[in-house]
């Protein structure tokens, strides 16, 4: 939430914490009633009914117009936001200026910009789809595939 700007403000008051206990209590009064009445005591069916039928009816009971026209949202300035939404981990640096991670050995590849990373602390991404990769403060290093394997080297 940080790297996204994202501030979390939590509900202190009584009226901020009342308002979100109550709609709990509408949602486990009214759809075990509304399951019940309609048949469904399987979890796939329920589901399906959440989908297709009670959360737009809900939505359309207690829906209000905004005080404002537009939209509240602006459009993402930061990093690519894959390199946020991803597992993070911090590495030391090996003699051998190699990371160790997860059972991987990742090589540090030569670049412009050290002789080496011996002791430095790395970041680790990992991502989605099983790539890595390493990053020494804001600078990429390199990507790996799942299998350790150096994919690309970035700060040549």
């Amino acid at each position: 939430m940080k790297q996204l700007g994202v501030e979390m403000i939590p509900a202190y008051s009584p009226q901020a914490r009342g308002r979100s206990e109550r709609m709990f209590s509408t949602h486990q009064e009214r759809l075990p009633k509304e399951l019940a009445k309609a048949g469904i005591s399987d979890m796939k069916t329920a589901n399906q009914y959440l989908d297709d039928v009670y959360l737009s009816r809900f939505n359309n009971e207690f829906k209000q117009r905004p005080m404002e026209k537009g939209s509240a949202f602006i459009p993402w300035g930061g990093n690519p936001i894959e390199e946020i939404l991803c597992e993070q981990f911090q590495r030391k640096v090996g003699n051998d200026n190699c990371v160790r991670f997860e059972r991987l050995i990742l090589q540090i590849p030569a670049d412009q910009y050290r002789c080496h990373y011996v002791k430095a602390t790395v970041k680790v991404h990992q991502y989605s789809n099983g790539k890595l990769a390493l990053f020494h403060g804001p600078r990429k290093l390199a990507v790996y595939n799942s299998k350790g394997e150096l994919v690309e080297h970035i700060a040549a």
